[in-house]
């Protein structure tokens, strides 16, 4: 079954999973100055919202914005888009994920540790969470199958617009409903590198 098919109800009772909603978990990070070749890439920003596909929105904002973060860090970690994650057939962990980082500079193949799940959507966040939530949990289990485990894996929701995280601990899993507007660009850029930075 591919991740697409969990709702989050489903991945909390699959995963035996608590889910603590409304928590803001984010720390307060020094903004992050984009470079021109990102503001250039986000000029695309209305003709993606106008346009509405989730297609669009994932190539033109999201996208550009992941690959932001790993030329930030030096190409020292990976990014990848579009690819197949199969973890655990048994549990349904399988099936294609939007975006993937690892704390690996290696792009030929994902190498542990995966830090952060990303999904577009095209507009309602909520229906991505369950998704999310499911590809984290593969994350948790492909690291401490390949002995890297790391204690905690980021997930977030993005429009490209409106940007919602989670944090997988253990079997906890905390929601901040806060939707992070973009623009700006730089709250965003710092979160994410904070989350690739820390642990």
């Amino acid at each position: 079954m591919p991740y697409s098919k969990f709702s989050l109800s489903k991945a909390k009772k699959d995963f035996q999973l608590a889910i603590v909603e409304g928590v803001q978990f984010l720390p307060s990070v020094a903004p992050i100055t984009p470079s021109t070749r990102l503001l250039n890439d986000l000029e695309d920003v209305p003709w993606a919202i106008a346009v509405g596909s989730e297609k669009a929105r994932s190539e033109s904002i999201v996208y550009p914005v992941l690959q932001e973060v790993r030329r930030y860090l030096e190409r020292q970690v990976s990014l990848f888009s579009g690819r197949e994650f199969n973890v655990d057939a048994e549990a349904d962990l399988t099936g294609y994920v939007d975006f993937l980082l690892s704390r690996s500079p290696e792009q030929l193949i994902i190498e542990a540790p995966v830090v952060i799940v990303a999904e577009a959507k095209k507009a309602d966040l909520n229906e991505g969470l369950g998704q999310c939530v499911a590809e984290m949990v593969a994350a948790q289990r492909f690291n401490e199958a390949q002995n890297n485990a790391i204690s905690t894996i980021y997930g977030c929701v993005s429009s490209g617009t409106a940007w919602r995280f989670l944090k997988l601990n253990g079997k906890t899993v905390t929601i901040d409903l806060t939707d992070y507007p973009l623009p700006p660009v730089e709250p965003i850029l710092g979160f994410l590198v904070w989350m690739l930075q820390k642990g």
